[in-house]
């Protein structure tokens, strides 16, 4: 096996770590928040030596904005009490990032309908 393949393996698995501990701090501390408490994670990437890791949200489309503005101002808080949790040398650092994949293929199912209709 490669170092290369090991390396990946790794990267998900920290990435997939970071995401659970970060959505159960989420879930736990912003249940009130009326902006925090729609935002679900969807997905999380490693990279950087794995001191960075990416976290793909989704929530309503009509809170998109307030809900990256408010992960981005609790990004701090959620990183400490992420540190209190990890099992690792260091916490990496987290950006949050929208994921509209179910938004394009939304988009895609209506165009695929459309062209059967048109048939």
């Amino acid at each position: 096996m490669s170092k290369k393949h090991i390396d990946s393996n790794r990267n998900e698995r920290v990435a997939a770590k970071v995401q659970t501990i970060v959505a159960e701090i989420l879930r736990k501390n912003y249940a009130e928040d009326p902006v925090l408490a729609k935002v679900s994670l969807v997905g999380a990437e490693a990279r950087g030596g794995l001191q960075f890791v990416r976290l793909f949200f989704h929530c309503p489309v009509d809170d998109i904005d307030a809900a990256k503005r408010a992960l981005d101002i609790e990004t701090r808080t959620i990183r400490f009490q992420m540190g209190q949790q990890i099992d690792q040398k260091y916490v990496p650092q987290i950006r949050f990032d929208y994921d509209d994949t179910l938004e394009r293929a939304e988009r895609i199912e209506e165009l695929l309908e459309r062209v059967s209709e048109e048939k």
